[in-house]
Order: C-alpha cells, then sequence, then structure tokens
C-alpha cells in the first residue's frame, strides 16, 4: 500500500568550506558577528524532506506518495518524480511563489549552516487528506512543511484514522510546548535527531521515557553513534555500521526515515527498521546530495 509522506520539495545548493566553522566565529565577538567562508565547491541537488524521503522508500520498493507545494520553477522537479515512477497526485503547482530553496553549507567537521526560503511550502495547507484521497494509503509521515500545512494535516490524518509518524526536524521550533504536545498524542510514532529531541522534551515537559509511553514507538538518532529506540516499555540502542568516509552528511535522516517508513509499512518492529535505516543512511553519507545514492547490492532479506 502506500505511504503519504508529507513534507518540503525544495532544491538544495550545497557549498563545501574547507577550514573549520569554529576557526572563523569568535565568540567573544557574535554581537559584532561578520564573516565571510570561501567555499570550493557548489552544486545544486534535488532536496527537500518530503522529497528526500520519497525517494528512498522508492529505491527500497516502496509506494511513496509525497504530498507538497512546489513553485513556478518546479517542473523539472515534478518531471523527476515522474522518471522516478513517483505518485505525485498529491503534489500541488503554485504560480507566482518559488519552490522552496535551502543553501546548505558544510565544514570540514560535517557541522552545517543552512539559509532556508520556504516559497510554495508555506501554502501546503491547500492541500487536504480525508478520505477520497487516502483509501489505498497505509501510513503517513509529517516531516518538516509549512506551519499550518504540519498542524492541519496531523488533524486530518488522525481524523481518517491512519496512523503516522511525528518527524518535526528543523520545524520543531516553529510550535510551541502545547502544540508539540498535541502532536505527540495524535501521533502513532515519533523520530528526532538528538538535539532535536532535548528541544521535543524541554519544550514538552515530557522525557524520552514519557514521550515513548504515548506513542507506539520513539526513534532517536544518534549519526555516527547510531540510534536509541523506544518499544513496548523499553530502550534499546543499535548501532550505527561502519563507514569508509563520511562525505556528505545532508539527507542522511532522511535516507534513515525512508527506511523507518518502509519496514513500518511492513509491520516490522522498530529496532529492525532501524537497523535497516542504518544501513540506507550510512550508503547516502558515502555520496554528495540527498538523492545521489543507490542500494545495489542491499539485500533486504539480511534485515530480517
Amino acid at each position: 500500500m502506500a505511504v503519504l509522506v508529507c513534507g518540503s520539495v525544495a532544491f538544495d545548493t550545497i557549498m563545501n568550506f574547507e577550514g573549520s566553522f569554529a576557526e572563523q566565529i569568535l565568540p567573544e565577538q557574535l554581537h559584532i558577528l561578520n564573516v565571510s567562508f570561501l567555499v570550493n565547491t557548489l552544486r545544486r541537488d534535488w532536496g527537500g524532506c518530503a522529497g528526500n524521503i520519497a525517494y528512498g522508500l522508492k529505491l527500497l520498493g516502496g509506494e511513496p506518495r509525497p504530498m507538497a507545494a512546489v513553485g513556478q520553477d518546479g517542473a523539472d522537479y515534478l518531471a523527476r518524480f515522474d522518471a522516478l515512477g513517483i505518485d505525485r497526485r498529491h503534489i500541488l503547482q503554485l504560480q507566482g511563489s518559488y519552490t522552496a530553496q535551502a543553501m546548505i553549507m558544510t565544514d570540514r567537521d560535517n557541522n552545517q549552516i543552512t539559509a532556508f526560503h520556504p516559497g510554495a511550502m508555506m501554502q501546503a495547507h491547500q492541500l487536504r487528506i480525508d478520505a477520497s484521497n487516502t483509501a489505498d494509503v497505509a501510513l503517513a509521515i509529517i516531516s518538516p512543511d509549512g506551519r499550518e500545512a504540519m498542524l492541519q494535516h496531523a488533524q486530518q490524518l488522525s481524523q481518517a484514522g491512519i496512523p503516522w509518524v511525528f518527524d518535526p526536524g528543523q520545524g520543531l521550533p516553529m510550535f510551541d510546548g502545547q502544540e508539540l504536545r498535541q502532536f505527540v498524542d495524535q501521533a502513532s510514532w515519533v523520530t528526532v535527531n538528538d538535539y532535536e529531541g532535548q528541544m521535543l522534551s524541554e519544550r514538552t515537559g515530557w522525557s524520552f521515557d514519557a514521550i515513548a509511553s504515548r506513542v507506539k514507538g520513539l526513534v532517536v538518532t544518534l549519526a555516527a553513534q547510531g540510534c536509541d529506540v523506544w518499544e513496548d516499555g523499553s530502550r534499546q540502542h543499535i548501532d550505527a555500521l561502519p563507514v569508509a568516509e563520511a562525505v556528505d552528511p545532508t539527507g542522511c535522516g532522511d535516507a534513515w526515515r525512508a527506511a523507518l517508513l518502509y519496514g513500518l509499512e511492513r509491520g516490522w518492529g522498530l529496532a529492525r527498521c532501524a537497523r535497516l535505516g542504518n544501513a540506507v543512511a550510512a550508503r547516502k553519507v558515502a555520496v554528495r546530495g540527498p538523492q545521489n545514492y543507490t542500494l545495489d547490492g542491499l539485500d533486504l532479506a539480511a534485515f530480517a
């Protein structure tokens, strides 16, 4: 069955700075910050959380259905979905605005500075979820998107009886504690990285154990340290896979979430999903760009 992927579709402009941000930014001069980074490489990639997750889920053999808004410049992205065989019936194209744009700069320590223009994404709430357009949808994910879209889609998914994953990502700061508590109580699963997890815990006033008790499962990803999963009242750590060279972290979280959705749609437990997620993320981090990796040779049967 299909998986509804609510979130952003964006163009990523990715730059690499060969130095360290920490060496360029003087803490005692933050009140008059004025820095410039010479970037030696620059490229434009397909991106956005919904686009990245849909790409990974399609590679795994799933049936992603991204729900997102693009602008007048989005024709090439729509053509890419067509070429990949990704159903785009829930993509809204708007004239008079641009597709979301992310400008991402990564230093040699894999720290990132991102500037983001939401553009058409802020109108994603015009897309509605109801029984008429989700009859064959098994589950969904709400990833970073326009604020109103995230709030409304959470409510609509819950009303439609569709289980869904709450993946607030970089959109988490848009919501106060009450709103975040409502997201958690509506969701079936929650996935965050360690930084987002701490912010979610502080804003809701709930510990990880308390959050996990309100959903079917909680995942906290820890980059090169793997991830922690809470399910059935217990916590388990899943180690990351070794990577010969971490080339580019952009999109690793989305690749991981694609595997999570693949497993959940098939009824897997979170630990099994996490092992697959770590394997897919390891493939992604070894190449530049969020949608340039392949899964050739990956044996899904090995994750049984």
